[in-house]
């Protein structure tokens, strides 16, 4: 089934690196979620993935299958002119950027605009962390975080928590007593051995999403879960969704849409259970499209289908740093989707005329229908 002419929503990415910043990363450092200087220098030109990558990339550029050979074009193309090679390629709709990951070295919302339609994501404990670093009373910051998403600005499409990252996703309730505690007792630590601010306290974390999907809830704004597959800065033990039960079983929450993203991977199955059970859970595949070999993104595709209504799964690829991940995943998201509509044509689980629907929802419509109301206000 050939999916190439649907335009993509792209429901969760990340901004391009800046190109100075670039400059002083090796390319292979954007195809791993590893950052150990082996791993990095050596092992990730060795995945599936970056040998794979090279030829599409080279395909596309017209050049030699090889990194020497396409960083030579890239640098001669610029990176205005590579990222709108790759975005037309990619046939991108929008894109739903969260730019909080080292908002330092990335370009701006504004940067993106030039080659379509941009939507922001904010990262809760980002500006959580920002508050912390200014506000040294609990029922202050606790005001002043709920001010900033409470109405949620226009240009915002959704929410996105990272606590999977800092403490994991068995999110529990906390009462403002502990989590006061729990604030001072972090701050007196920043202070005492003088570290970079970095939100890792679970009842701190926990409070604060927790605060946030009251606010979601109202607006009935989306939240994006980081769950599943990420860096070494997360416990894959604690990655998996199967941990967010009490969050989505709890009445209050209950109209916050929460978006799985990255399939859970490798949780596939367990994230197509709870997109199955409850109404507000929603999935995409980004990062494990396309950063998995061709069989691993085929068979997270078709796991993910095994159980969840086609209506609660969305594209996106995670892409960040450099524009070649954005098309990378256009094609595979694309091409392994509509293999997966085929055999489910041939196993008799749908028509034609079913499957063409459900591929137009996946890579388009679902986005459109979950986000529909941010986009208008917006």
């Amino acid at each position: 089934m050939n999916l190439s002419e649907i335009p993509l929503i792209e429901q969760h990415a990340h901004n391009i690196l800046k190109s100075e910043v670039a400059a002083n990363y090796p390319f292979a450092a954007a195809f791993t979620e590893g950052y150990d200087p082996e791993i990095v220098n050596y092992h990730a030109k060795h995945t599936l993935f970056y040998r794979r990558s090279l030829r599409e990339i080279a395909t596309l550029l017209n050049c030699e299958p090889e990194e020497t050979a396409i960083l030579a074009h890239r640098q001669n193309l610029g990176l205005e002119n590579l990222t709108r090679i790759y975005f037309e390629a990619a046939n991108l709709e929008a894109i739903y950027l969260d730019d909080g990951l080292t908002p330092e070295n990335i370009l701006p919302i504004s940067w993106h605009q030039q080659f379509t339609t941009v939507k922001r994501i904010l990262r809760l404990e980002l500006l959580a962390e920002k508050l912390l670093s200014q506000i040294d009373e609990f029922h202050t910051f606790v005001n002043a975080f709920i001010k900033e998403i409470d109405p949620p600005s226009p240009d915002i499409v959704a929410f996105k928590s990272i606590a999977c990252y800092r403490s994991g996703l068995d999110i529990r309730p906390v009462a403002p007593a502990v989590a006061a505690v729990h604030f001072y007792d972090f701050k007196k630590l920043q202070k005492k051995n003088d570290l970079p601010l970095r939100l890792n306290d679970k009842q701190l974390i926990d409070f604060i999403l927790q605060q946030s999907l009251i606010v979601a809830a109202k607006y009935k704004i989306p939240v994006q879960l980081h769950t599943g597959l990420g860096d070494p800065d997360l416990d894959l033990r604690l990655a998996n969704p199967l941990n967010l039960r009490y969050l989505i079983e709890c009445p209050q929450y209950k109209n916050a849409p929460l978006v799985l993203l990255h399939a859970s991977y490798p949780y596939m199955r367990e994230a197509g259970y709870l997109a199955s059970m409850y109404p507000q859970v929603y999935l995409d595949f980004g990062l494990a499209v396309p950063f998995l070999s061709v069989a691993g993104m085929r068979n997270t595709i078709r796991q993910l289908l095994e159980l969840i209504p086609t209506t609660k799964l969305m594209y996106s690829s995670d892409a960040h740093s450099i524009p070649e991940l954005y098309y990378l995943g256009a094609k595979w998201g694309r091409q392994l989707l509509g293999e997966v509509l085929d055999q489910a044509i041939k196993d008799t689980d749908i028509t034609v005329k079913e499957a063409e629907e459900i591929g137009l929802g996946i890579l388009r419509e679902n986005a459109l229908s979950l986000y529909g109301q941010r986009l208008k206000e917006g």
